[in-house]
């Protein structure tokens, strides 16, 4: 039965330019340049150029705004349903989807080197292998994963191809193919487990020394205490002394153990970071400014405005679709540059806040002088919601004299040391890593002597603290650090 009901809801509304505010604030310098690209070429109301001084786009908007439909003027605010609403923005009347075959395509063509996967191909082609043969051999490098390792079992495989690729094959010719793939560049390839693939490489070397026998009865009998650092227990099973030892394990460490991304590092480029925010000292004043270096100065099309005047005086139907959609063009336009806008200056407000609330860290460079911060501290400061600063802060770098850091670095947990100040977890970690690295290798300082150690400096810290903080800075266990 139908009936009507009255109901009270209560909805969180989004204006247009929060939704593009929130969506851009997360982006760093590179995203945005792009973005903006992006825009220009799907929105023709958006121009690249300064605002003409004569015609204010604000002032030729209002009045576009008063020869507009009725309804259109209530447009303040808007959820977010009804701003992703389909028949609201009507995309796919503003696309042509009928392309000519014989139509210019104007892609930017991308230069893509060989993947490690073809590097394999190509050697696998160099082989005297059957049809059948070579689809197996093919089928096995192509469930080598990144490390170029096999992690799959034979018997899965086997199955495998029998149920996906129409292949029947065994274990047995599975075996000698991945032998034959074992024996392709880089040395390595192919293994199981890096066990495996350490003896792959030594036993590839060309001069098989002394070394080498000893490094490769090693890695095949004492692999357990090779890894827990038992070098007491290899050296009296191989009946050698500690310098022949060392050189032994220097032999082992030299081994790639991870085959698979030497293929692919030769196509791999190097990330480069662009700082989004540049700090500066000028006789102890912090200066800061936001990256914009390819920025260009965006207006709404002069056009566009003319064209909706020209639309919103004729009444027939065909030019108030025409008027409606060049209108929401416009208004896209004038939101976007709105959202860039405040991009900028929530940008700069916020890291301004960091910037004041580390300044004695950016005047000096000492990590010791780091505050204890988390984002709540700079929201409340500034006024704005921890949601806010969490964009802000993150994905993007600073500039400083000191080197180029990510924002998010600069926040950190506050400890008490034993004289009741706040200090920065990131002081602690400093000082632990210092610790660290001046230890003896031969006998590494264990998380229990690093908390007396720290406690003797006056920071009161947990063993169970000390070893979160160690796998944070990646270092390894005393054991593990041991070296002869």
């Amino acid at each position: 039965m139908l009936r009507q009901i009255q109901t009270l809801k209560l909805s969180q509304k989004l204006s247009p330019q929060q939704i593009q505010l929130m969506k851009m604030l997360q982006l760093p310098t590179i995203a945005i340049e792009q973005r903006i690209k992006e825009e220009m070429e799907i929105n023709p109301a958006l121009e690249e150029g300064p605002e003409n001084d004569d015609e204010p786009t604000d002032d030729l908007e209002e009045e576009n705004y008063d020869a507009a439909e009725e309804d259109d003027d209530q447009r303040e605010d808007f959820a977010l349903t009804d701003y992703m609403d389909d028949d609201e923005g009507i995309s796919y009347k503003e696309k042509v989807n009928n392309v000519s075959p014989d139509e210019e395509k104007r892609e930017i063509p991308f230069s893509v080197g060989q993947t490690a996967q073809d590097l394999l191909e190509a050697q696998l082609g160099m082989k005297e292998l059957d049809n059948h043969e070579y689809q197996v051999a093919l089928f096995l490098i192509g469930n080598l994963d990144d490390d170029g390792y096999l992690r799959r079992d034979l018997t899965a495989i086997v199955d495998d191809m029998a149920f996906t690729q129409n292949i029947t094959t065994t274990e047995k010719e599975l075996q000698q193919l991945l032998t034959i793939i074992q024996d392709f560049d880089p040395a390595g390839v192919g293994a199981r487990d890096l066990q495996e693939c350490l003896l792959i490489q030594l036993r590839k070397k060309e001069v098989q020394t002394m070394i080498v026998e000893l490094a490769i009865e090693v890695v095949e009998k004492h692999f357990e205490e090779f890894s827990r650092k038992h070098y007491d227990k290899i050296a009296k099973r191989l009946e050698i002394d500690d310098e022949l030892l060392k050189d032994v394990i220097h032999e082992i460490v030299k081994l790639n153990p991870r085959p698979g991304n030497s293929m692919a590092d030769g196509q791999k480029s190097m990330q480069q970071v662009i700082p989004d925010f540049t700090i500066t000292n000028e006789d102890g004043i912090l200066n800061l400014t936001l990256n914009g270096r390819n920025f260009p100065d965006l207006k709404v099309s002069k056009e566009y405005i003319e064209m909706q005047k020209e639309y919103a005086k004729n009444k027939d139907k065909a030019a108030k679709d025409a008027s409606t959609f060049v209108k929401q063009k416009l208004d896209d336009a004038q939101w976007f540059i709105q959202a860039i806008q405040q991009r900028g200056q929530t940008l700069l407000y916020t890291m301004n806040a960091i910037m004041e609330f580390q300044r004695d860290y950016f005047l000096t460079g000492d990590e010791t002088q780091l505050k204890p911060m988390i984002l709540k501290d700079i929201a409340d400061e500034i006024g704005l919601d921890i949601s806010t600063v969490s964009r802000v802060s993150n994905s993007k770098y600073v500039n400083t004299p000191f080197g180029t850091f990510l924002i998010k670095t600069f926040f950190s947990e506050k400890l008490t040391n034993d004289e009741g100040e706040e200090i920065s977890t990131r002081e602690v970690k400093k000082i632990l890593q210092e610790c660290i690295e001046a230890e003896s290798k031969k006998k590494p300082l264990t998380d229990d002597k690093l908390v007396k150690i720290l406690k003797e400096k006056g920071y009161v810290i947990a063993r169970r603290t000390i070893a979160k903080y160690r796998e944070q800075l990646e270092i390894p266990v005393a054991r593990l650090r041991k070296e002869l």
